[in-house]
């Protein structure tokens, strides 16, 4: 199991798909990218900046009731790829032990982030999905995929994405 980092969230064009990216922590430095859902990426996007919604989102539902069972998460792991779908769990501990619930990376991922967890993939998943980013002599190349992330995210605000649910 490797730790990963969150890169960011971007939408790859032209499909306007959202786009998830982890790096992993160590030397190797694969990175993997995950599509996932707009309301998804959005949730993640608002947890990295650190913005509270007017109303509570789903991920922030699911981390109140956590906490209110005194549950911890201890982290998020994805576990598997299939058919081009990810899969992944969320290692929780309580009082009546330690189990491993089976959810989507980007559910896995927003949660985590809300919680200050660690995010891990298992090794087979990133030697099949994982790439490298080729370094440029000066590293602008990885520089150039950060900017496009920090774009993205410095167009959403909340409002994008909160609807007519008053």
């Amino acid at each position: 199991m490797i730790e990963m980092e969150l890169v960011g969230v971007r939408v790859e064009l032209p499909a306007s798909a959202p786009i998830v990216l982890l790096r992993e922590s160590s030397d190797r430095g694969l990175f993997l990218p995950i599509f996932v859902g707009s309301a998804e990426a959005t949730s993640i996007a608002l947890a990295m900046d650190k913005v509270e919604a007017p109303r509570p989102m789903t991920h922030d539902l699911l981390v109140s009731v956590l906490q209110s069972l005194d549950a911890e998460l201890q982290r998020v792991v994805v576990t598997e790829i299939r058919e081009k779908t990810f899969f992944a769990e969320l290692h929780i501990r309580d009082s009546r032990g330690q189990r491993k619930i089976s959810c989507r990376p980007s559910d896995a991922i927003a949660i985590a982030l809300r919680l200050e967890t660690p995010i891990c993939v298992v090794d087979e998943v990133l030697q099949q999905a994982g790439y490298h980013i080729p370094d440029d002599e000066d590293g602008g190349h990885e520089e150039h995929v950060l900017a496009e992330f920090r774009d993205f995210l410095d167009e959403v605000t909340p409002d994008d994405f909160l609807g007519d649910s008053k």
